[in-house]
């Protein structure tokens, strides 16, 4: 199967598996729920749970346990996506191609959802699970938890609009993207390995120093493509971060800068990779296609 096939494969499975979660829940209230299916189901390149699967593939993972991992670093990201959209925060009208929550909701309802989503992933990982003893289990929620507050995701976005309108160097802006958008990369890639054998723990580093590479590169990449794409192939306003002030690579660097750098840490992440002694083609490949697509 090659990797096309393989991103098809991955997108529909999840999707399923995350439909199928949110309609064998007990509803008490129809349109959060509906909220919910909407900002998780709908739309979107599963990048973190094509990581989580693939990464556990390679480590010798149970399936059920990688699908229930996917699932919940998906339902974070897109608990993320719907309070980053608010009007409090990044005042987005479009995502994934179609209104955002708040806007095809309301705000209340779209906040509610978010919050949802992020303790729905929490029980997954929590759930009981005989293929993995309690201290592994333990360990990924700490992992996906770590990654979600003050110290990764929601501290990089902190950082973020602590940062819009002001010029910072390179260094800082580094430190927005690192926790903003690359914490939640590291955990997809951390909850495989963990899922995995024994063994695999052994190049858990190398793992995580590709991951951290990647997620880097993937916003220096959004960057870019917010100055070089159009909206119908990003899923969101072209233009936004230009329009909203906000730092961004090509800002500071200029384009062919944020070019060279997005170069530079893709070839740190495939240089990772390169160190484990497994058959990584398929990730290298992924890398490849994520970092330079033309949409």
């Amino acid at each position: 199967m090659n990797l096309a096939q393989q991103l098809s494969t991955t997108k529909e499975r999840i999707n399923q598996y995350l439909s199928r979660l949110l309609q064998e829940r007990t509803v008490i209230a129809p349109r959060l729920n509906e909220a919910m299916h909407y900002a998780l189901v709908l739309g979107g390149k599963r990048v973190r749970p094509f990581l989580t699967l693939q990464v556990g593939a390679l480590c010798g993972a149970d399936q059920h346990s990688l699908e229930r991992a996917a699932a919940a670093v998906e339902c974070v990201h897109a608990y993320s996506l719907v309070h980053d959209d608010l009007p409090a925060m990044d005042n987005d009208s479009l995502r994934r191609g179609h209104p955002t929550c708040h806007i095809a909701f309301d705000e209340a309802t779209a906040i509610l959802a978010g919050d949802a989503l992020q303790t729905i992933a929490f029980e997954l990982l929590s759930s009981p699970d005989k293929k993995l003893n309690a201290a592994r289990q333990l360990e990924m929620i700490h992992v996906l938890a770590d990654a979600s507050g003050d110290r990764g995701m929601c501290g990089g976005q902190a950082l973020d609009l602590a940062a819009t309108g002001n010029a910072v160097p390179e260094s800082e802006l580094a430190q927005v993207h690192i926790h903003k958008t690359g914490a939640l990369i590291r955990a997809a890639v951390q909850l495989g390995v963990l899922a995995g054998h024994d063994d695999a723990q052994l190049y858990r580093a190398h793992f995580d120093a590709f991951a951290h590479y990647l997620g880097l590169a993937f916003q220096v990449r959004d960057d870019i493509l917010d100055v070089i794409g159009n909206t119908e192939s990003l899923g969101k306003n072209q233009g936004s971060d230009i329009q909203a002030n906000k730092s961004t690579y090509v800002s500071l660097l200029g384009l062919e800068g944020a070019q060279q750098r997005l170069h530079d840490l893709h070839h740190k992440a495939l240089h990772a990779l390169g160190k484990i002694p497994y058959n990584t083609q398929l990730l290298e490949a992924f890398a490849d296609h994520l970092l330079n697509r033309d949409h």
